[in-house]
C-alpha cells in the first residue's frame, strides 16, 4: 500500500489528485469542529455518553464525533447512505425506476443521481429536526431569550447544509481526487477516532500500573491492552483476506462460425464475492437491535428503575446475550436478503444462455440458475457469519476485559478497511492505465 501511494506521487496527474483529496479531507475535517450555534456542546455530550447501546452510537462513529460534538458535519454522509440505500431498493421494487436505471444510459444515471440528491437533502431535513427535537426536549439548548422558531430554523438548516455541502464534496473528490469520495469521507471520519482511542488505551493501562481505582478513571491491565492491540490486528488481517476472497464459477463458450471467422471457445469464470453484501448488513442490523435503546432515550420514565421502558433497555443492553443475539440473526437475514437484490442467478443464467455460455456440467436455463442460487446461498451463508463474528468480536472482548468504553465497533473495521482496499486499488488502476497510454504513445 505504501509502495503504491509512493509511486502514485512520482506522477504528476495522480500528485494532483491525491493533493485535492488531502485538501477536501482537511475542509471535512475543519468543519466537523465548527459548532451550530445555540446548543450547549458539553451537555450534550454528557447526555449521549449515557445513551450507549443506541443509533447514536453509530451515527457518531460515522461523523467522527462531530454527532456528539452537534458540529454543522454532524449529520455527516448519513443522509446520503440512507438516501442511496433507499433509491437503490425503489429501482428494484419501481418497474419505471428499473428501466431508467438498466435502459437509460448515461442520462438514466444522471436523473439517479438527482433524485438521490434530493431525497439526501429532504432525509437530512428530518434528520436535522428530530435531532433539534432531541436537544430542545432534554433541555440543552443555548439560545437566552431568542424566539425558540428563530433558534430551530437556524439548527435544523445548518446540519441540513452540512450535510448537503459533504454530499457535494463527496462528489468532487469522485470526479477530481482518488477513489470514491463518499466512502473516503466515511473512512476519514472514522480514522479520526483512532487518536482518542489510543489515548484512552494507554491512559487505562497507565492507571492500572499505578494502582488508581476512582470509579470515574479508566483502568485497564497491560495484558488487557496487549490483548486488544493484538486482536484489532489479527481482525485487520481477517477482513483483508475475506475481502479479497471470491468464488470463481468456471463458463465454457460455444464455438460458432460467423462468416469466415470462428467466435467463441474460450473458457472464462463467473466472479462471486464471498462478502458481497459489503458492510450493509451489518448497519442494517444494529440500526434495528438498537431501536428500542433509541425509544428509550426519547422517554423520560426509562431512567427509573422498574418501569416498563428501564426493563426493556436493560434487556436490549449492547453488552448484553439477548442483544449480541438478535444482532446476530438480524446479520444473517440482511446478509441474504442483500445479497438477494444485488445478484440475481436468473438474470446471470439468462445472459449466459443468450451469449452462448454454459457452466460445464449444468444445461443452460433453469439448471444453470439453481446451481448459482446454490452457489450464492452457500457463499453468503460463510459472508454472514464472517460479518456477524467481526460486528460481535468487540462485545465479546469487551465483556472478557471488562472494559466498555475500549469496545470498538467491527462496522468501523470493515469500513475503514474496505475502503483502504478500494482506494488503493483505484490508484494501481490508474497508474496501470497510464502505463498503457505511455507505452502506446
Amino acid at each position: 500500500m505504501i509502495q503504491t501511494i509512493r509511486n502514485a506521487w512520482k506522477i504528476p496527474e495522480l500528485r494532483k489528485k491525491i493533493l485535492f483529496t488531502i485538501f477536501a479531507l482537511l475542509i471535512f475535517r475543519l468543519g466537523s469542529a465548527v459548532p451550530v450555534p445555540y446548543i450547549n456542546t458539553d451537555a450534550l455530550g454528557e447526555y449521549l455518553t449515557s445513551r450507549s447501546g443506541t443509533i447514536f452510537d453509530l451515527i457518531n462513529a460515522m461523523s467522527g464525533s462531530a454527532f456528539s460534538m452537534a458540529t454543522v458535519f454532524a449529520l455527516s454522509i448519513q443522509p446520503y447512505i440512507n438516501s442511496s440505500i433507499i433509491i437503490q431498493l425503489l429501482t428494484v421494487a419501481i418497474p419505471a425506476l428499473e428501466r431508467l436505471a438498466k435502459e437509460g444510459g448515461e442520462e438514466g444515471k444522471k436523473k439517479i443521481a438527482a433524485i438521490t440528491r434530493y431525497t439526501t437533502v429532504a432525509i437530512a431535513l428530518l434528520q436535522g429536526f428530530g435531532y433539534y427535537s432531541m436537544i430542545k426536549y432534554y433541555g440543552l439548548l443555548n439560545a437566552g431569550e431568542l424566539p425558540g422558531l428563530w433558534v430551530g430554523i437556524v439548527i435544523v438548516l445548518s446540519f441540513t447544509a452540512g450535510s448537503a455541502f459533504l454530499m457535494w464534496l463527496g462528489e468532487q473528490i469522485t470526479e477530481f481526487g482518488i477513489g470514491n469520495g463518499i466512502s473516503v469521507i466515511l473512512f476519514a471520519g472514522i480514522i479520526s477516532r483512532v487518536p482518542q482511542a489510543a489515548i484512552t488505551l494507554y491512559t487505562g493501562v497507565r492507571n492500572s500500573i499505578t494502582g488508581v481505582t476512582d470509579a470515574g478513571l479508566v483502568v485497564l491491565p497491560w495484558w488487557a491492552a496487549i490483548l486488544v492491540v493484538v486482536g484489532m490486528l489479527a481482525l485487520v488481517v481477517f477482513i483483508v483476506f475475506v475481502s479479497n476472497a471470491e468464488r470463481r464459477i468456471p463458463v465454457q463458450y460455444a464455438k460458432r462460425v460467423v462468416g469466415r471467422k470462428m467466435y467463441g471457445g474460450q473458457s472464462t469464470h463467473i466472479p462471486m464475492k464471498v462478502n458481497m453484501s459489503g458492510v450493509m448488513p451489518v448497519i442494517f442490523a444494529q440500526s434495528i437491535a438498537s431501536l428500542p435503546a433509541t425509544i428509550g432515550a426519547f422517554i423520560p420514565s426509562s431512567g427509573t428503575e422498574g418501569t416498563f421502558w428501564y426493563n426493556v433497555l436493560k434487556v436490549f443492553d449492547s453488552s448484553g446475550l439477548f442483544y449480541s443475539v438478535v444482532y446476530f440473526l438480524l446479520i444473517v437475514g440482511f446478509s441474504y436478503f442483500y445479497a438477494g437484490m444485488s445478484f440475481n442467478p436468473v438474470e446471470v443464467a439468462n445472459n449466459l444462455k443468450k451469449n452462448g455460455g454454459f457452466i460445464p456440467g449444468f444445461r443452460p436455463g433453469k439448471p444453470t440458475a439453481d446451481f448459482i442460487t446454490k452457489v450464492l446461498n452457500k457463499i453468503t451463508m460463510f459472508g454472514a457469519l464472517y460479518l456477524a463474528v467481526i460486528a460481535l468480536a468487540p462485545i465479546v472482548t469487551a465483556n472478557l476485559i471488562g472494559f466498555q468504553s475500549l469496545a470498538i465497533g467491527g462496522t468501523s473495521v470493515i469500513i475503514v478497511v474496505g475502503v483502504a482496499l478500494e482506494t488503493v486499488k483505484a490508484l494501481e488502476a490508474q497508474m496501470l492505465m497510464r502505463h498503457y497510454k505511455g507505452f502506446l504513445e
